[in-house]
């Protein structure tokens, strides 16, 4: 398993949001590049990267900032917000992006995504946010009435890299993984899968690697490293130490 760092985008700047709301936004770098070196240099396999802007307008608003990050970082990039056309994938995977992460289209427009599968293989993660058990759309805006396994298993086996799924009411809220959902999830799909939301420090790691037999692969952390209640280092020697 490994530990993905996250650095969320507005503006240009590295933020963190509470809950995904975009009026409880905390400023933590004006230079998102400067942290994704940092997180490289503390041992981060890989860096989760959203544009919060494209988020909502449904196309990429800091596309400038992921390009500089694109060149000047050695390790894989996941890239998600206003993902919702062939060319923004092309796009990003060009400028050397790893991984591509679709959400809200993923509902509305299911050939994109299959099609965005087979030309780019191994390169695409489907995002699934959700709120009491329902999928959540537009940047967390709108709500729908899904649950995050129903849409996990409509796309079996189409060729998802990954699928990251978040529980909305725990992002940035450092109360705990949801270990139960993510595991039944991972156990419910052949998809692997990477938890996101609530990492509060080195414990959820553990509960995490834990369950990690049920087909996750990673998690996601963000305000438990920015506000230091937990170091890479740290969570990065305890998946080490797992031999896995």
């Amino acid at each position: 398993m490994i530990v993905i760092p996250a650095i969320d985008i507005r503006d240009g700047k590295c933020v963190r949001l509470l809950q995904g709301d975009f009026e409880r936004t905390t400023v933590y770098s004006d230079d998102p590049v400067d942290m994704a070196k940092k997180w490289q240099e503390k041992g981060a396999a890989r860096i989760h990267l959203v544009d919060l802007d494209g988020s909502r307008t449904g196309r990429p608003q800091n596309r400038a900032v992921i390009e500089r990050i694109a060149r000047e970082i050695d390790v894989p990039l996941q890239v998600g917000g206003g993902i919702r056309d062939i060319k923004t994938v092309r796009d990003y995977i060009e400028m050397g992006v790893g991984y591509c992460i679709v959400g809200t289209v993923a509902l509305k427009d299911r050939d994109f995504v299959i099609e965005a599968c087979q030309r780019f293989n191994d390169s695409i993660i489907l995002g699934i946010d959700a709120h009491d058990g329902k999928i959540s759309v537009e940047g967390w805006t709108e709500r729908t009435i899904l649950t995050p396994l129903e849409i996990a298993q409509s796309y079996e086996g189409c060729g998802l890299a990954a699928i990251v799924y978040t529980d909305i009411a725990r992002d940035g809220m450092e109360t705990g993984v949801n270990i139960e959902a993510t595991k039944e999830l991972a156990e419910s799909v052949t998809i692997p899968i990477i938890a996101s939301g609530g990492v509060s420090g080195i414990d959820d790691i553990q509960k995490l690697i834990d369950v990690e037999k049920s087909g996750i692969i990673g998690v996601i952390t963000g305000k438990a490293l920015y506000e230091g209640t937990l170091t890479l280092e740290e969570a990065v020697t305890m998946t080490r130490m797992t031999g896995r």
